[in-house]
C-alpha cells in the first residue's frame, strides 16, 4: 500500500525534483509534488510525497519531521484525505440569469 505525505514549510526555492531528492534517501518515492499557486507559478509551501511502502514513509516521518531544511523547520506527516469542497464548481454560478426585470416588457 502506497503512503502519501504532507510536507509542510518547504522552502519556496524548492520544486519537485528538490523534494523528490530529498526523501529519495528514504526509499522509493512513486510521486511528489510541490504545489503552487496558480496564477502565479510561485511555490505555496507545501508539498505532497507519496513512497512506496509504509515502512518507508515511517521513516521518512521519523528523520524529517521538525529538521532544517533551507533554512526552514519541514512538517512532515501522514497526508489526510482531501474534505470535498463545498460549492464551487458546478452548479449555477455565472452572470445573468433569466429575462425578468429587465428592459421593459
Amino acid at each position: 500500500m502506497n503512503k502519501k505525505l504532507y510536507v509542510g514549510n518547504l522552502p519556496y526555492t524548492f520544486d519537485d525534483q528538490s523534494l523528490q531528492s530529498e526523501f529519495a534517501q528514504f526509499g522509493q518515492v512513486e510521486s511528489a509534488r510541490v504545489i503552487t499557486d496558480r496564477e502565479t507559478g510561485r511555490s505555496k509551501g507545501f508539498g505532497f510525497v507519496e513512497m512506496s511502502t509504509e515502512d518507508e514513509a515511517n521513516q521518512a516521518i521519523s528523520k524529517l519531521n521538525g529538521q532544517p531544511l533551507g533554512g526552514r523547520n519541514i512538517t512532515v506527516s501522514i497526508a489526510k484525505p482531501q474534505a470535498p469542497r463545498e460549492g464551487g464548481r458546478g452548479g449555477f454560478g455565472g452572470r445573468g440569469g433569466g429575462g425578468r426585470g429587465r428592459g421593459g416588457y
